[in-house]
């Protein structure tokens, strides 16, 4: 009987379960590839004992290097996580670290989530009388040191956590642990880029034969100062070929004024004949 339900189940298998892995294994490399690109895989000389699981080596400067394998695997848990919540309102993605606030704001504009960019407020999740008060059924931090107060209130509420975290990096009261680098802008960005497409792929809204048009881009955090001086400098690039087609025309014009006075007769001509004629 266990052998014609395993000749069952082989037989009534959908072809997409087939062409799934596959498509995900492409995915795997090219996702690889990126972390490599945005040094994921980059940690800290510190390494917290738990954290020694998700460590490949150690360079000779001291660096751990993160097993991006088991990174990937760990996204992929966490998307499904993520859409077995039926409200996506209900999941709270925080992030104190500013590196981490545009990503935040991304993947919850893609996902539905309730960001938390910036400071978290003491007692979002226990003070019942503050107007902010929220009870999520899941939070997701972006480093459980600078978000240990989020942490902390979670597990006062026994909320589940998801965190990207470094080597050096607390996994008390974390519940799926992320290992990257979660201190560089382009790290951060890319694993919630990461997630968000898995999150859009398991919900059905997005095919896994087409790629998702945004770009990782989208997901970084830029500087205001750096963006006011980019806008000032292209500001400076529109304005000096429109004073240089300015000064073009003065200079038109007060040509255009000396060939007509050189063409006019001069003022004491007149005068000079008539000083002839008397003479």
């Amino acid at each position: 009987l266990a052998q014609v339900a395993i000749r069952r189940t082989e037989t009534h298998t959908p072809a997409s379960a087939h062409r799934r892995p596959a498509a995900m294994s492409l995915t795997k490399d090219e996702d690889i590839q990126k972390m490599l690109v945005c040094k994921t895989h980059l940690g800290t000389r510190n390494c917290d004992h738990r954290m020694k699981r998700y460590v490949f080596r150690r360079t000779v400067d001291g660096i751990h290097i993160i097993h991006l394998g088991k990174t990937w695997e760990k996204v992929m848990v966490a998307a499904r996580v993520i859409v077995a919540i039926e409200n996506p309102v209900d999941i709270v993605v925080a992030s104190q670290r500013p590196y981490g606030s545009r990503a935040v704001l991304k993947f919850s504009q893609y996902t539905g989530a309730h960001p938390m960019a910036g400071r978290w407020m003491p007692g979002t999740l226990t003070n019942q009388i503050t107007s902010k008060f929220l009870e999520p059924r899941l939070l997701m931090v972006t480093d459980p040191r600078t978000d240990a107060q989020a942490i902390k209130e979670a597990s006062y509420a026994n909320i589940p956590v998801i965190g990207l975290v470094d080597t050096d990096s607390p996994l008390d009261n974390v519940d799926i642990a992320i290992p990257a680098n979660n201190k560089g802008k382009e790290s951060i960005a890319l694993l919630y880029w990461l997630l968000a497409r898995e999150v859009l792929y398991l919900r059905g809204t997005l095919s896994r034969n087409s790629e998702w048009e945004v770009m990782v881009d989208s997901f970084f955090w830029r500087d205001p100062e750096e963006l006011m001086r980019q806008d000032e400098a292209e500001h400076e690039e529109w304005a000096a070929p429109a004073q240089a087609v300015a000064a073009t025309d003065d200079w038109g014009g007060q040509v255009a004024a000396g060939d007509a006075s050189w063409d006019a007769p001069a003022a004491g001509s007149g005068g000079a004949g008539a000083g002839g004629a008397d003479w």
